[in-house]
């Protein structure tokens, strides 16, 4: 191979070469046939020739827009358009050319070229071209550019293997594997032959090296332009972007030999004074070598590289250094330096004075000679050397500027890069057409040199990749151009040619850039090709706009699972063709507000044809989607202008029904093909599908005037077509579906939004019919759009027909609902709370027919099913338009109660973390078995009945309370104790937490009006409280055994109801209650326990005295006052008057109810105690007895405090004159609580006698009637310090009589005080004699004092006696 590549260089490349500037169209045909056979199969050895040939053949004919030669043109396009046969070749010329530093960029030429082909001749420009040959040439290139494209999409199809004709089996399992887009070996045929590297091609065939290397080319380029304009920058970019290297060495040599630098703009920065840049000069000019070369050769090689720069100065400092490095490597030419130097600039003078036709007198050679004299030290240069150079300069000019124009630039500089431009100019040259190239063969072998330079390179190795990533480096280059001619040439061309290859380039670049996945490109190919149906002005449209329709939905059936957002573009001209296939139908758009009502008898006629409607149904002109259609419209307008003044014209009417007509063509099989192959989509192409019709259809729903339902029930069609999908990708389809049906569902437009609740009633019913795995939730996530618009939902016609909807849907789809429970039973838990009565009655109805009649299935599935139910359920029973729909609901919760009793359920084992949310904790370190997993399906039920028990409504408490009680009653047996604890934790002790946490009505800073409402609030309370202590006992009472270890608990709420005035009389009956149910079934520590809970109770009640004193201690009342009837004081209304008296007297009154109430407590206390001792003396033991006797003696002593309050006890009687009210009973409390006391001392001895000698019952009894008789003696005016002890000599002092209240008291203390003096004369002989010395001499002053009545001194007589 390697001799032929030789022979082939050396013979018929130099023939090309010769033979390339002749014009004869058969040697030019000739030439581009050999040049696409060297292409076609030897392009990977010459590689270097090839970049030469194309720029010479090709790109110079292609780039010639205004004069070219038709024939050679032509041929030049042929040419492209057979390359384009090879998707290969046209790969291989990217990558080896435009991704190579050093080589032209031929296919971006080549695009670029054929783009200016293709707009044809600019207008104003003179040109040899007439119409008809512009016009071929327009197509022509149209057609190349297609085939380019076309090729790329080839290649592209070739690497991942994409069958178009057989779609994937299963398009979400192939689009959700890996994608098969790695690098692929491609072959190409046995007749090409390839002179690959292996190792350069396994370095860089790669997608990203080329990318590296293409973004390499760009930035250089982009930095050769910036010098090109302001040379410093330029350089400084590129030392900036590590193009060149950051020393005047490296800067010089990229002056030196880089392609496409302006040789004047080389010559400015040569000529600068700063420092760098004069280094660089150095540099450039040290590199030079110009050894044995004679003076003027030396400075035309000098010169040729850039163009000296127009300052005198800088010229100066060039040629300076030109003359010393000329002197360097030619040290005997001249004596100095300083004589090269006048020379050079003598050369510059003559050869602009001889070939500048503006200088008349031109200088002779004596001028010259003269001009030179003794320049060489002050001695002559010889005459014959300076005549010789005068002859070369006048003979043949220095060119020292660059003849290229601006619009060529990029051209030339790659000329100069490949050593074209000598080669061009003999192209160009001017001589016969006839001669060829052969006489100038020093040139010949100097380009033959560039071939052998190039092919040693590393450069020079020809590189093939079959990685399609670098398709997405050649589509930025060409989908511009691309695009432009396309739209061009479609938008003024009505031919059906040209028309053909724009659509069939769109469709093609489509496919190349959906596939590749570049979103701008492929958008922008979408969207032209859409607005080019000018389906948004229909009356407009000719037939190459039918043709891009068709253009639409070949694209759209070919390229779905590629176009991604682009399906927005198409799926809107789908909805707008089909708009006008209904109005050439003669059928009204599918508004949902026809404008004009189809009467019967158009409904039983035919469809009529368009120009019926239109011409003969005038009133349908005025509906708003015709008159839209009539107007045309912009391609992104969402609202048709349907505003736009101006009437309608006989014109714009004809035309659309003629265009209407041609629509004819495609029909509806076309349309609804796209939607009916949805199915056939990947997983990603479905979503976006998805995703870009819900977009249409909101915008078509949103119209104000002309709202259209077309992409809505494509909606629904896509959704049947696909919902046999794999769950994640159905998943991830309901996800986009979900947001938008709650979005239109919740639109104001309500015809809109009923439409769309109807389709997804369609849906829903539709996917219902397929089962449902356990313990999956799609279903519900199905549902909840239906639960979102209801919850958010202003319109109470929308919330009733979804309230319709799912009642029909559960009813007939009962068997299959599963995981939807949750989204239906929250849809009804909205509508309980609706303001509509008919609706919250529909939806009770269909829960009533549910919990009735399909309860198994409710808890087929999960725990937190029937939770949602339990919440339903409740939710109900706070309905305020009908009480029966709450006592129904009450009355379902226990028919739910006893069918869970029953058994009848499925339980899985994940009902316990369930029944852990319901609650939100777990009980403290307690386990459950699995004959205990049933029982978590009460757990919602008890809670919910619980919780109900705080509701305002005293009816619904009731039941409520009734229920809760009955049913743990009635079904407590099937609960184990772990389950009972879990039940008294969470179900039965947060009913009391009000009472049990709740602390006593303070009267610090509290209004009138705060203290009327707290004692309201604690009416309120009272009427649970007293039902729910019952409750609580006897349930504790009725599984005692099972739940004995929670008697701690339950005694802590019924004391804390004595611990509350209000509930106390509640928590005494509790205790006496439960003592009598389970005190023979109490063991020692158990009575202790609780006995100590009471005395805690009867303690923690007497400090609210204090607060009562306290406040009364602050308040002062007025000694005369008017007085008020008691009812007057606690009215609704406003107090009789805004005086401080008043107010005070408002809070002296409260504090007297107050009074009342603790003296209440304390004598129900007391009777308690004396009925629980009666009642169970046997059971208890001497540390329970004691407990009692301290409770006793605490109540004893705090009702002697209290009365020892004289001044409160004062204006507490004040008050109560005032009020007209009776005194507090506190002197009944006393006396009361005494005789109790010295009653149970007095019973302890009788009955146990041994147990009074072992904890000293006696002592106290002898201590209780001490206390009691000193008590009297204080009242009759005989405290114990003024009391006369035996053996002292009496005092004469005066006695002053009682006054009537003390007389009124010692007439109230007369029983007691006859009580403890019988209780001392009937102890026994032996402990009166230990205790008389005690008790005697308050005795002898009972004889002393003054005394109501004379039982007192009849009693003492009974004890002298003794």
């Amino acid at each position: 191979m390697a001799p032929f590549l030789g022979a082939t260089r050396q013979y018929l490349c130099l023939s090309l070469l010769k033979n390339s500037a002749l014009s004869v169209m058969s040697v030019f045909q000739l030439l581009c046939s050999i040049f696409m056979s060297l292409l076609s199969r030897l392009r990977s050895g010459l590689k270097a020739e090839i970049g030469i040939f194309f720029p010479m053949l090709v790109l110079r004919v292609l780039e010639n827009v205004l004069q070219p030669s038709f024939l050679q043109k032509m041929t030049v396009l042929n040419l492209l358009e057979k390359m384009c046969e090879d998707p290969q070749l046209v790969i291989d010329i990217f990558v080896n050319y435009d991704c190579d530093v050093e080589s032209p960029n031929i296919f971006e030429r080549i695009v670029n070229g054929l783009l200016k082909t293709a707009l044809g001749v600019p207008p104003g420009s003179v040109t040899t071209l007439s119409p008809a040959q512009d016009i071929a040439f327009r197509h022509e290139s149209v057609r190349c550019l297609v085939a380019i494209i076309k090729a790329m999409g080839q290649w592209m199809d070739q690497q991942l293997r994409i069958v178009e004709t057989r779609p994937p089996k299963d398009p979400d399992l192939d689009s959700l594997g890996v994608e098969s887009n790695s690098m692929l070996n491609g072959e190409e045929g046995s007749a090409i032959d390839y002179d690959l590297h292996s190792e350069s091609y396994g370095e860089l065939s790669e997608a990203a090296n080329l990318e590296q290397r293409r973004a390499y080319k760009i930035e250089l380029q982009k930095g050769i332009s910036l010098f090109n304009r302001k040379p410093s920058k330029g350089i400084e970019f590129l030392i900036g972007a590590k193009k060149i290297g950051g020393t005047p060495e490296a800067v010089a040599s990229f002056l030196k030999n880089t392609a496409g630098l302006n040789e004047t703009m080389i010559g400015d920065y040569l000529g600068e004074r700063e420092e760098f840049a004069l280094k660089v000069m150095h540099a450039y000019v040290d590199s030079m070598n110009l050894e044995k070369m004679d003076f003027g050769e030396a400075i035309r090689f000098f010169l040729r590289g850039f163009r000296l720069p127009g300052e005198a100065q800088k010229i100066d400092r060039i040629m300076e250094k030109f003359a010393e490095r000329y002197c360097k490597c030619n040290p005997n030419s001249f004596s100095s330096a300083d004589t090269a130097y006048v020379l050079a600039y003598s050369v510059i003078m003559l050869n602009t004075d001889a070939h500048n036709s503006m200088v008349k007198d031109k200088m002779s050679k004596s001028d010259f000679l003269r001009n030179n004299r003794g320049i060489d030290n002050g001695k002559d240069l010889r005459e014959d050397y300076l005549g010789s150079l005068y002859d070369q300069i006048v003979k043949n000019e220095i060119k020292m500027n660059a003849e290229s124009s601006t619009p060529q630039k990029q051209a030339n500089s790659i000329n100069k890069l490949l050593g074209l431009d000598n080669i061009l100019n003999l192209v160009n040259w001017t001589q016969p057409e006839e001669k060829a190239l052969g006489a100038n063969d020093v040139l010949l072998r100097h380009i033959q040199e560039k071939f052998k330079a190039k092919t040693n390179k590393s450069e020079s190795i020809f590189y093939m990749v079959n990685d399609v990533a670098i398709l997405r480096f050649m589509v930025e280059v060409c989908w511009a151009p691309m695009l432009a001619a396309f739209s061009v040439n479609l938008d003024q061309s009505d031919e059906k040619v040209i028309v053909f290859q724009c659509l069939q380039g769109f469709r093609q670049a489509v496919h190349v850039t959906a596939v590749m996945y570049m979103q701008t490109q492929r958008d922008a190919f979408v969207t032209s090709v859409a607005k080019f149906t000018f389906l948004h002005c229909a009356a407009d449209m000719k037939q190459k706009n039918v043709e891009a329709v068709k253009a639409i939905i070949s694209i759209a059936i070919e390229d779905g699972n590629y176009l991604q957002e682009a399906w927005e573009h198409i799926l809107t001209c789908l909805s707008r063709f089909e708009n006008l296939l209904l109005l050439g139908e003669g059928a009204p758009p599918d508004s949902l507000f026809p404008a004009v009502p189809q009467v019967e008898a158009d409904e039983k006629a035919p469809k009529s044809p368009a120009h019926q409607l239109l011409k003969k149904k005038g009133a349908a002109l005025q509906h708003p989607g015709i008159m839209a259609v009539l107007r045309g419209g912009s391609y992104d307008s969402v609202v048709p202008a349907v505003n736009v003044t101006g009437p309608i014209t006989p014109e714009q009417i004809n035309n659309l029904i003629s265009n209407l007509n041609m629509l004819d063509q495609i029909g509806n099989y076309e349309l609804n093909h796209i939607f009916v192959h949805s199915q056939r989509l990947n997983s990603e192409a479905i979503v976006a599908f998805v995703k870009a019709l819900c977009k249409v259809s909101m915008s078509e729903l949103q119209s104000p005037s002309d709202p259209r339902v077309f992409s809505l029930m494509k909606i629904v069609e896509i959704a049947h077509y696909n919902m046999n999908r794999i769950r994640l990708v159905w998943s991830r389809i309901w996800q986009v579906l979900c947001e938008f049906f709650v979005s239109v569902g919740l639109s104001e437009n309500l015809s809109v939004s009923i439409f769309v609740m109807d389709s997804l009633r369609q849906l829903a019913m539709k996917f219902l019919e397929r089962e449902e795995l356990a313990n999956y939730n799609f279903q519900s996530e199905f549902l909840k759009p239906f639960v979102i618009i209801m919850q958010k939902s202003n319109s109470a016609e929308i919330r009733e027909l979804i309230v319709r909807c799912v009642s029909q849907m559960v009813l007939v789809r009962v068997s299959n609902v599963k995981s939807g429970w949750k989204s239906v039973f929250m849809v009804f838990t909205t509508a309980a709370s609706d303001e509509r009565k008919n609706i919250v009655l529909l939806a009770f109805e269909t829960i009533e027919k549910i919990v009735r009649d399909y309860f198994p299935h409710i808890t087929e599935t999960e725990t937190t099913t029937f939770t949602d139910c339990v919440r339903c359920l409740i939710a109900f029973t706070t309905s305020r338009y009908n009480s029966d729909v709450g006592f129904n609901a009450i009355a379902f919760l226990r028919f739910c109660a006893v069918k869970l009793a029953e058994g009848g359920l499925i339980c899985y084992g994940g009902s316990k973390e369930a029944s852990d949310q319901v609650n939100g904790d777990v009980p403290d370190n307690h386990t459950f078995t699995d004959k205990d997993e049933h029982v978590y399906y009460w757990v919602p039920l008890l809670t919910g009945l619980s919780k109900l028990t705080s509701d305002p409504r005293p009816a619904i408490r009731k039941s409520a309370l009734e229920v809760l009680f009955n049913t743990l009653r009635d079904h407590g047996h099937l609960f184990s104790l772990s389950f009972w604890i879990r039940v008294y934790k969470s179900v039965v002790f947060p009913i009391f937490d009000t009472v049990a946490h709740g602390k006593g009505v303070s009267l610090d800073g509290q209004s009138t009006e705060d203290i009327e409402g707290l004692l309201l609030e604690n009416v309120w309370s009272s009427e649970t409280c007293a039902l729910a202590a019952q409750y609580l006992v006897d349930l504790f009472s009725g599984f005692f055994d099972i739940v004995r270890l929670q008697i701690k608990s339950v005694v802590s709420i019924v004391t804390s109801f004595i611990r509350n005035p209000t509930f106390a009389s509640i928590g005494v009956s509790a205790f006496l209650r439960l003592t009598s149910n389970v005190g023979n079934m109490l063991s020692e520590d158990e009575w202790q326990g609780i006995l100590l809970l009471l005395k805690e109770a009867a303690a923690s009640t007497q400090p609210s005295f204090l607060l009562i004193k306290k406040t009364m201690d602050g308040i002062e009342i007025p000694d005369s006052v008017e007085a008020y009837p008691e009812g007057d004081l606690f009215t609704e209304n406003e107090l009789p008057n805004d005086e401080p008296e008043d107010d005070s007297l408002q809070v002296a009154s409260y504090c007297v109810s107050r009074m009342k109430g603790h003296i209440a407590v304390q004598l129900l206390i007391i009777q308690a105690l004396m009925d629980l001792y009666k009642t169970h003396k046997e059971s208890l033991t001497p540390l329970s007895v004691m407990i009692l006797l301290e409770t006793f003696s605490s109540i004893c002593h705090h009702a002697h405090e209290m009365n020892s309050h004289a001044i409160l006890q004062e204006k507490l009687h004040k008050v109560c004159l005032i009020l007209e009210a009776s005194d507090p009973p506190s002197l009944h409390l006393e006396n009361d609580s005494y005789q109790n006391y010295l009653k149970f001392l007095q019973t302890l001895i009788d009955d146990n006698p041994s147990l009074s000698e072992d904890i000293g019952i006696e002592l106290q009894l002898v201590a209780a009637c001490e206390k009691i008789l000193e008590i009297y003696l204080d009242c009759a005016g005989l405290p114990i310090q003024n009391q006369q002890l035996p053996g002292d000599r009496p005092k004469a002092k005066w006695v002053i009589p009682l006054g009537t209240i003390k007389k009124e008291e010692l007439a109230a203390r007369t029983s007691l005080v006859v009580s403890t003096l019988q209780v001392l004369c009937n102890l026994e002989k032996d402990t009166f004699k230990k205790y008389i010395c005690r008790f005697f001499p308050l005795v002898v002053n009972l004889i002393r004092c003054e005394h109501s009545s004379g039982e007192v001194q009849r009693t003492t007589t009974c004890i002298d006696v003794r």
